[in-house]
């Protein structure tokens, strides 16, 4: 039996496709964020793989002590940007621990850009 107290048939490997979908989702259910942002290494992949990727802006990496996540992300305008940032970091811990019963050990966060309003430009450009 294992810690789960049910019995081992065999090894359980999640993909870090299932785990960066599981990630994508919680972030973008978060308020104040606009979108994920794509870093380098998905446009490589997407070049290279010749697929869009489905989990752009999310980072996984497993080892033996868990899983840790590098969630790359656009804000919305206005939005406070630490607030932002803390709950994605408990909507994605609790998300993906709960679809997976992994150790989620860390879930780093990068604001690579704000999203502003059309009408907040305009409005600007009239000035």
């Amino acid at each position: 039996m294992n810690a789960a107290g049910r019995q081992s048939n065999g090894i359980i490997k999640i993909s870090d496709e299932v785990i960066a979908v599981c990630a994508a989702n919680a972030t973008l259910k978060t308020k104040g964020v606009a979108d994920l942002a794509g870093g380098i290494s998905n446009a490589l992949s997407k070049n290279f793989l010749g697929k869009e990727l489905t989990w752009k802006g999310i980072k996984v990496s497993q080892s033996e002590d868990g899983v840790e996540l590098d969630v790359h992300i656009i804000v919305k305008y206005h939005a406070k940007i630490p607030a932002v940032a803390w709950d994605i970091q408990e909507n994605v811990k609790n998300e993906v621990q709960e679809m997976t019963e992994l150790k989620v050990t860390a879930v780093n966060i990068h604001v690579e850009g704000v999203e502003i309003p059309a009408e907040e430009t305009e409005t600007n450009d009239e000035k």
